[in-house]
């Protein structure tokens, strides 16, 4: 594994190689999809990109947690988190760069 990171600037910059739109104007277009993908999550909406997964988010209850140091019970306040589901073809292609 490397420890690449894939940026904002990345996704941009792919876009204007492989889409032929200028830096700016591809820097603003995955700013404006990552915007509406963030926004349909705060809404609670799903977010389904076919081919490689989906995006939700779910309500976790309030719970007694436990302070591995010290054994003592905490209180867990109920919060809101994000989870991803890979599709099949993701976790494949995954799964097929382990091989290499």
């Amino acid at each position: 594994m490397t420890d690449k990171t894939l940026t904002r600037m990345d996704l941009s910059e792919a876009v204007f190689r492989e889409v032929g739109l200028s830096r700016n104007e591809s820097a603003q277009l995955v700013e404006s999809v990552l915007d509406h993908m963030s926004d349909s999550l705060v809404k609670g909406e799903q977010v389904k990109i076919s081919s490689f997964g989906t995006f939700s988010v779910r309500d976790k209850s309030a719970r007694v947690g436990r302070n591995p140091k010290t054994g003592e019970e905490v209180p867990i306040n109920p919060r809101r988190v994000l989870t991803f589901r890979p599709s099949h073809l993701m976790k494949d292609r995954v799964a097929d760069g382990n091989k290499s």
